[in-house]
């Protein structure tokens, strides 16, 4: 009789446990998505929401910022929705397929989710809120599917998780724009496409894994050092002040030395040569105060100086100066004349570093905003071709060319000097910060951007027949963007005046795919360069597989057109931060086809650059 009583509550109990089972299972991804629903602020986006439809039907999406794969949920975006309140992580565990969670652009706030409750995610999209607080080290253990992770321009603060870096198949990471400090994780460098940590408070030495990325993606952390910033071995952020007190430190010391000498050496000189001499000495800390005092922008670089070179000014008479050396060549008449003291005393602040140089913005005393641009490798060129250079891109007048407007000449080095763009440049609304006042750019906007950009080298072809390539350095850094994403050219038609090899090295036009076979540009080069504007453009993917330094191999651009483009013409190709009109899909592939046949291997097989400005010019934003 005890024996049936055991077996009697054994059987109870299984059928308890699976009724319980029985009850969840079938609760529908109606009912969880509604039960998330509650848990969040704000929903008045979300108000079809609700049991009585199926959120998916098929592939097809039923209900708003729901991403649908065979009747079932597999993704959530809930962007630009205004959102709060708290992400129930534990209701979406019960969505067995989800893969992916956008909650971007809302106002959700507190500490990171438990992430790891959904161990089967793919991507995260968590940037432009208002979360905060230290995110802990194994926040991201367990989560070996996990491709991207974007939590930029919110308030987390503390280490990088540890955690992040063991992920075996990472290859985005956006994390900008933050309060992160401590050192960079060691991330594997085979896998890492993405990754930008830039604007927090991290120290030390970045890893060697993460030097193929461009200074952008560090910029703004005080004690980052490392390539591709300043190396850990130099002083580091050192101010004007700073450099030009070390200097007359230095040439006073220089003084004092001379006058030792002097004194040594005074028994074996004549009396009346001795004055002579202690004047002479004086002279040295004088000359080398004013060198101190003329350190230029040109010899500042991330805060750090170098010598001082030959820029001080020559004494031409007793009380008198002349500054040959310190005068800005104008190119136009249109704008208030400064010369390199203004630039001297301005607030500058340094945009970016690039293979010619850094680029500063200068903000002089009348409220002027400039933008000062270093240029080495030109000192093969000599002054008379240089100033007939300038002064013929000087005379080009279009609205989507960024003006020279004027230059500072020296042998060794030489600065160009324009207005300031508030946008800044393509690449960074594509690839960069974006933050709130740089937003990612719908598809409007981008057809307008490349619309511009078609005009813009248009006009150079035609202004400029005798360069071969008018442009020459075509990408989207140098495609720069006022307040209303009007694209306006820049370091355009610089080719004769950069030194040969360092033009073959890094600049755009010598990574075709004819500078590879036949070792020389072509008049269509420029239209491989604006083939591959287009492409990045529209599918938000950086070409840097052929665009680093050294490299040159169509080998690579097919790989990478092949990569985001694919092999089915699937819309998924372009980029999924872009909003799009509605009926544009056909437009967007019209254009994406025009990018592709720009590209061709086989330079004559290209459209020249009429052709491919009417095939843009045709392109609306969309389809009747």
């Amino acid at each position: 009789m005890a024996r049936k009583r055991i077996i009697l509550r054994v059987i109870v109990l299984f059928l308890t446990i699976f009724l319980h089972f029985s009850v969840s299972l079938s609760e529908s991804e109606a009912d969880i998505l509604v039960k998330f629903k509650e848990s969040l602020e704000n929903t008045g986006a979300l108000s079809n929401w609700n049991n009585n439809i199926s959120p998916c039907k098929g592939d097809d999406e039923n209900w708003v910022g729901i991403f649908c794969w065979n009747g079932t949920v597999w993704g959530l975006q809930l962007e630009n929705m205004g959102l709060g309140g708290t992400i129930d992580m534990e209701a979406l565990t019960k969505l067995p397929n989800l893969r992916t969670m956008s909650f971007m652009n809302n106002n959700f706030e507190g500490p990171l989710p438990n992430l790891t409750l959904i161990s089967g995610l793919k991507s995260i999209y968590l940037s432009n809120n208002k979360f905060s607080g230290e995110i802990p080290s194994n926040a991201f253990n367990g989560m070996l599917y996990l491709k991207k992770v974007h939590l930029a321009n919110n308030q987390f603060s503390g280490p990088i998780p540890a955690s992040l870096a063991g992920l075996p198949k990472l290859i985005e990471l956006m994390l900008e724009n933050n309060q992160f400090d401590g050192e960079i994780p060691m991330f594997a460098q085979d896998r890492m496409r993405n990754f930008n940590v830039s604007h927090n408070q991290l120290v030390g030495e970045i890893p060697l894994s993460l030097n193929n990325f461009s200074a952008s993606a560090f910029d703004g952390n005080r004690d980052l050092c490392g390539v591709p910033l300043a190396s850990c071995s130099s002083p580091d952020q050192l101010t004007i002040g700073t450099i030009i007190m070390v200097a007359i430190l230095v040439a006073a010391a220089l003084a004092a030395l001379v006058v030792v000498v002097i004194i040594l050496r005074r028994r074996t000189q004549p009396p009346q040569q001795l004055a002579g001499a202690v004047a002479a000495g004086a002279a040295v800390f004088q000359q080398g105060e004013k060198k101190a005092n003329a350190v230029d922008l040109d010899r500042i670089e991330q805060g750090q100086a170098g010598s001082s070179g030959s820029s001080s000014p020559e004494k031409s008479s007793r009380g008198k100066k002349s500054e040959p050396n310190m005068k800005i060549t104008f190119l136009r008449e249109d704008r208030e004349k400064f010369d390199m003291a203004d630039l001297l005393k301005a607030s500058a602040e340094i945009l970016g570093s690039g293979v010619f140089g850094s680029t500063y913005k200068a903000a002089l005393n009348d409220g002027q905003m400039m933008v000062v641009k270093r240029f080495r490798y030109m000192n093969n060129v000599n002054k008379e071709e240089f100033y007939e250079h300038m002064r013929r891109l000087g005379r080009l007048n279009h609205p989507n060319l960024l003006p020279i407007v004027g230059f500072y000449y020296r042998k060794e080095e030489k600065l160009l000097v324009a207005d300031y763009m508030e946008r800044v440049s393509l690449a960074v609304h594509l690839h960069g910060n974006r933050s709130r006042s740089n937003s990612c750019p719908d598809w409007p906007t981008r057809l307008k951007i490349l619309k511009g950009v078609v005009k813009g080298l248009l006009y150079l072809y035609n202004e400029l027949p005798s360069l071969t390539a008018p442009h020459g350095h075509l990408k989207s850094s140098n495609v720069l963007l006022d307040r209303s994403y009007t694209p306006l050219l820049t370091d355009y038609g610089l080719v004769p005046v950069v030194n040969p090899e360092q033009a073959q090295e890094h600049m755009i036009s010598y990574k075709s795919p004819e500078y590879k076979t036949s070792g020389r540009i072509t008049k269509r080069t420029d239209i491989w360069s604006l083939g591959i504007l287009i492409i990045e453009t529209l599918t938000g993917k950086f070409p840097s597989n052929f665009l680093q330094q050294g490299k040159s191999s169509d080998t690579n651009v097919a790989a990478w057109v092949e990569s985001v483009t694919g092999d089915d013409g699937d819309m998924e190709v372009f980029d999924a931060d872009m909003d799009r009109t509605e009926n544009a899909e056909g437009e967007m592939m019209k254009l994406l086809k025009i990018g592709l046949d720009c590209c061709q291997t086989d330079a004559d097989r290209r459209p020249d650059i009429k052709e491919v400005a009417e095939m843009i010019e045709e392109v609306k934003e969309k389809g009747s």
